[in-house]
């Protein structure tokens, strides 16, 4: 039986960021519930940055199974821990120090390995490797959700535009010294991981966003890593946008809600585009069709 086409992207526009940030952790909480009453476990990949912030609304949450939880991250900088730069740092800030979370469970880098990028993304994908390979058969690993943050340049992860990282395919951790901005030293899981979980989730929020979010949702032809990012079936890809970022995008928003299956995704997104024709079709002053 011929592999399914991945389901189409699920975009959710909200009015203001802390509106966005309250339903990011409602979506959160019940990928969790999901996971756990399916897996026993939930599996998730942070990214840095602003998504980072973004995650301050699951801090006070109630009915979190904490203890639950195996947290792992997208990408690193070869930097230590405490650095402004880590991407451990940044979500420990945000909301990792307010939640009970065994730290056992808080996946991170080898600082001791920090002058050596090779060791440093081996000893992660080890890290993977043990995690997933008792509980996962399939070729890359299976998160239970992927929290991805999108770069000016449409990157995502540690993955940019043009780089030949793009096109690895055997490795789950790749490294790379030439990063355009920030560290250039860091590590980074791979496409295929990215395009292998249950579910990802975009976040983006304010103006400054606006310009590439519509190139990724608009223009996927482009190729874009952000673009690129289509989990193989049953995964699902969201995009959650404050009204600033969504300022210029045309991809028809879908109101938020519970999204379990690629048939729920892809009803939720026939809805949204029959629902956006019927508004343009309105204001050119033509006759709609029910």
């Amino acid at each position: 039986m011929p592999p399914q086409p991945p389901a189409p992207p699920v975009f959710y526009s909200f009015p203001t960021t802390d509106v966005l940030v309250d339903s990011l952790a409602n979506f959160v909480v019940k990928a969790q519930r999901d996971a756990v009453e399916k897996r026993g476990k939930f599996t998730i990949a942070l990214s840095r940055g602003s998504l980072a912030a973004n995650l301050r609304g699951l801090v006070g949450q109630e009915n979190v199974q904490w203890d639950k939880w195996e947290v792992f991250f997208c990408d690193e900088a070869a930097v230590p821990l405490e650095s402004e730069d880590s991407n451990y740092h940044s979500n420990i800030l945000s909301f990792l120090s307010d939640v009970p979370i065994p730290p056992s469970q808080i996946h991170t880098i080898d600082p001791s390995l920090l002058d050596d990028l090779e060791e440093l993304a081996d000893q992660y994908e080890k890290q993977l490797i043990s995690h997933f390979a008792a509980s996962n058969a399939a070729r890359y690993p299976t998160f239970d959700l992927m929290l991805l943050g999108i770069g000016i340049d449409g990157e995502t992860a540690s993955l940019f535009p043009g780089h030949e990282l793009l096109s690895e395919r055997d490795a789950w951790v790749a490294h790379l010294d030439d990063a355009p901005r920030g560290p250039k030293r860091r590590i980074t899981m791979t496409l295929p991981v990215l395009t292998h979980c249950y579910r990802a989730v975009f976040v983006v929020s304010g103006s400054e966003k606006a310009d590439m979010l519509h190139a990724v949702l608009d223009k996927p032809e482009e190729g874009l890593p952000c673009s690129r990012v289509r989990p193989a079936s049953p995964g699902l890809v969201f995009f959650f946008a404050d009204k600033d970022a969504a300022a210029q995008t045309q991809y028809p928003p879908t109101a938020f809600r519970w999204i379990d299956n690629e048939k729920e995704a892809k009803e939720a997104v026939e809805a949204a585009q029959r629902k956006l024709a019927r508004r343009l079709a309105e204001e050119r002053g033509e006759e709609v069709q029910e």
